[in-house]
């Protein structure tokens, strides 16, 4: 596939998929599955238990995929930085933490984290070698 590889098109590839999986699953505005569930009539069961599927499958593989190739360590650095950034917005003044920011806030950096985990073994395979697998069960 040109242009999903390691480079700028592939990672924002990643980044709005990580994005849609993130704020389709719950966001502030009302707009999302967890919304979606928790009105009872609104739309039949099985295409609730179907989208649950689908968004399960594609959490399963981001966290997955993000875990081969950060590891703990990584995810641990990844979180940090992304809070250290939003710390330094809101101490900065350029984040207001009022109402929902946070929330939208705090997505937008587990987004980036599942982005930057689904990159980084692309990354790590150009740089070194070496090539992520997965562990036996």
């Amino acid at each position: 596939m040109a242009g999903v590889g390691v480079s700028i098109p592939g990672f924002l590839l990643r980044l709005v998929a990580a994005v849609l999986l993130v704020f389709a699953t719950y966001n502030p505005s009302g707009t999302s599955f967890a919304h979606w569930v928790r009105q009872g009539g609104a739309g039949p069961l099985p295409l609730k238990i179907l989208a649950g599927i689908v968004l399960l499958a594609g959490w399963v593989f981001c966290i997955r995929a993000t875990h081969r190739s950060l590891g703990h360590a990584g995810a641990l650095l990844a979180g940090a930085f992304f809070g250290v950034l939003v710390w330094l917005f809101v101490d900065l003044k350029g984040v207001d933490v009022k109402g929902s920011a946070v929330t939208w806030i705090v997505l937008s950096c587990l987004a980036a984290t599942l982005a930057v985990g689904l990159s980084f073994s692309l990354v790590k395979r150009r740089v070194t070698g070496q090539v992520d697998e997965a562990e036996p069960e």
